[in-house]
């Protein structure tokens, strides 16, 4: 993982000053992202001056100054660097680059380094555009080609990795974060539109314009997108790359399945290892991460102690103490566990609003950030991270109704029946009423219904200022976009692509660069996530259960308490004791004050008593206001 910045200026710098006035404006940039990249950094200006890329280098694989970059390449001569037709600079990792490598050198290309960055630099000559359909990674890159005087930029196809973009009428500038770019000068403007639907609704993202961000004219690159930037126009063009099919169904026994599953999952944990460094697991305790360590532990055959990193709360409900130390044992594990604090959470809550630049939905964010630090004090640099199973494979409880109404909908009354006392024998909570059996064969009916509810949320929320509401006319229904769901597949699409999963990559990316961690997440394999959507629903949910799959691929591996637990926890601490800490409602309040004095909320909630609420909880408006107001502060670490 590393840190990426550029900056294409329309005028052809020919004055020595002004190019190194632009290479400043990047190295100000590169500065402000050092935490993504602490093992080095590089500037690079093109010959012309119009054209400056910088870059932080956090090594992971070939830790040598030959995978430094920017890197150069030229196709007809590899090892010639003085006048090179392509300049990269890359975050990420592509996992299959050995695979990659050995393809391009047999069509006659040659290396001089080890790096995956290379790789991509051979891949675009080779393939252009379509290279990107041959990377098994996470990734943002941006490649310079001299000769054609155009950019190209990609993101990976679940937007693990970020790239955010300001475009006026003299520069286009893009970078991993968008700090580098306030850090030059570009304006810092809250976007009401995005603020309002967090503070009504708990969003953070816009479902139906990927490019939106919390401030305006910075822009985010779409996940499974590329972007060709020309200069001979000066402007840039954005297209798809990939697209995830929800529609095609398999006709295949479940033992296949299994064995299929099996295969691909081994394989994307066995590529994901590939390291020069020390790598290890973040460990909840839940099936997901459970599921990565038990794999490694099987492919490494005993040759090696992995460390484990997790957080834990003991005493609270939702402790995950216990199945961490019954991993920790059965797997041999190097077991490190850490205990955030509401008093942390306060006197870090600045730092962590710093590096996430934008709000975020609970202090769930908090305990990643905490086991990240805790693998950096440990010297471990790569963890995996079982990140995406529960929206590919359906592991939220809120999937078993949409599951219900797809066999409904389909007239197998039986199986619903069945499944249904199931859920309710394993003590799976979830809401099923009249509702549901309407939203079964209206589905249109019901997207529209719930986007009318979600508008009503927000005129009826009791202190958003009524002329704040009223500025968004025009703008009313934008970012709030509920799916047609006939099936399964359809929930599951819409949080995996549309909104829900990138929310999470984002908050994990942010919290692993601030201490220089790389994350990889073996459940995004596009090519297992691509298999998982054309398998029919009831491998995702069956018996009663959630990621049935995933626990039959599991349970002559893990312990069977493990693969088989009824209950769902997710990652989160207690955010509801903590809010009851004098000093963090004092912080609220303070939060409150803010949007009162920039015109957001009405000046009677200053009046009320701060409500503790659980994380996630659909009225956690406190909450909101205290990350909302962060938006108007320059935070510094």
């Amino acid at each position: 993982m590393c840190g990426i910045a550029g900056i294409i200026d329309k005028l052809t710098l020919k004055n020595q000053d002004q190019k190194t006035a632009l290479l400043q404006r990047v190295k100000k940039m590169t500065d402000i992202l050092a935490h993504r990249g602490p093992d080095g950094e590089g500037h690079w200006i093109n010959q012309s001056g119009n054209v400056c890329l910088g870059h932080r280098r956090l090594a992971v694989i070939d830790l040598s100054a030959n995978a430094a970059q920017p890197m150069h390449f030229n196709p007809a001569m590899p090892f010639e660097t003085a006048s090179p037709r392509y300049t990269i600079t890359y975050n990420g990792e592509i996992y299959n680059y050995v695979e990659l490598r050995e393809e391009l050198y047999k069509n006659g290309y040659r290396f001089r380094s080890h790096s995956d960055t290379e790789i991509i630099l051979a891949a675009y000559d080779f393939w252009k555009e379509a290279c990107v359909q041959h990377f098994d990674g996470m990734f943002a890159f941006a490649i310079w080609d001299e000769q054609e005087q155009m950019l190209f930029a990609a993101r990976d196809r679940f937007g693990e990795k970020p790239f955010y973009m300001y475009f006026d009428e003299r520069h286009f500038v893009f970078s991993s974060e968008m700090k580098a770019m306030w850090a030059t000068g570009i304006p810092r403007q809250v976007d009401q539109k995005m603020l309002l639907n967090y503070l009504a609704l708990g969003y953070v993202q816009n479902a139906s314009d990927k490019e939106q961000t919390f401030f305006e004219n910075i822009f985010a690159l779409p996940p499974g997108h590329y972007l060709h930037f020309k200069t001979s126009v000066f402007d840039y063009s954005v297209h798809p790359y990939w697209e995830l099919d929800k529609e095609a169904t398999l006709t295949i026994a479940p033992e296949t399945a299994i064995e299929e599953f099996t295969a691909l999952f081994t394989t994307s944990v066995k590529r994901r290892l590939r390291s020069d460094v020390e790598t290890g697991v973040s460990l909840s305790g839940g099936l997901d991460s459970s599921s990565i360590a038990a794999t490694i532990y099987t492919l490494l055959k005993g040759s090696k102690q992995l460390s484990a990193f997790s957080a834990i709360f003991p005493g609270f409900e939702k402790d995950e103490s216990a199945p961490i130390k019954q991993l920790a044992t059965a797997y041999k594990l190097n077991s490190h566990t850490c205990t955030p604090t509401a008093e942390g959470f306060i006197s870090e809550f600045q730092k962590l609003c710093y590096y996430q630049e934008e709000p975020f939905q609970s202090a769930g964010i908090y305990a990643q950030y905490k086991v990240f630090e805790l693998a950096k004090k440990q010297g471990t640099k790569v963890l995996l991270d079982g990140q995406g199973a529960d929206e590919t494979l359906a592991g939220y409880y809120k999937y078993i109704h949409w599951y219900l109404q797809q066999l409904i909908n389909r007239k197998r009354y039986r199986e619903a029946i069945s499944e249904k006392k199931k859920f309710r024998d394993n003590h799976m909570t979830f809401n099923w009423g009249i509702k549901n059996y309407i939203a079964t064969f209206l589905p249109a009916h019901a997207a529209i219904h719930l986007e009318k509810n979600e508008y009503q949320r927000i005129l009826r929320h009791p202190y958003l200022r009524r002329d704040f509401i009223r500025s968004m006319q025009g703008r009313e229904l934008e970012g709030i976009y509920k799916p047609v769901v006939t099936k399964l597949n359809d929930i599951l699409y819409f949080n995996t692509i549309s909104m829900g999963l990138e929310e999470l990559l984002r908050f994990c990316d942010r919290n692993s660069m601030a201490h220089s961690r790389e994350v990889r997440l073996p459940f995004l394999s596009h090519e297992l996530v691509a298999f998982i959507f054309s398998l029919p629903a009831d491998f995702k949910i069956r018996g009663g259960c959630t990621k049935w799959l995933l626990r039959k691929a599991m349970e002559n591996i893990l312990p069977e308490n493990i693969t088989w637990r009824k209950d769902k926890i997710g990652f989160e601490p207690p955010q509801q004791q903590w809010m009851e800490n004098p000093q963090m409602q004092e912080y609220i309040h303070e939060a409150k004050r803010i949007l009162v004095n920039e015109a957001v909320l009405k000046a009677d909630v200053l009046m009320e008593k701060v409500v503790p609420q659980a994380a996630y909880d659909e009225k956690g408006y406190d909450w909101r206001y205290l990350c909302a107001a962060q938006l108007y502060s320059n935070t510094e670490k």
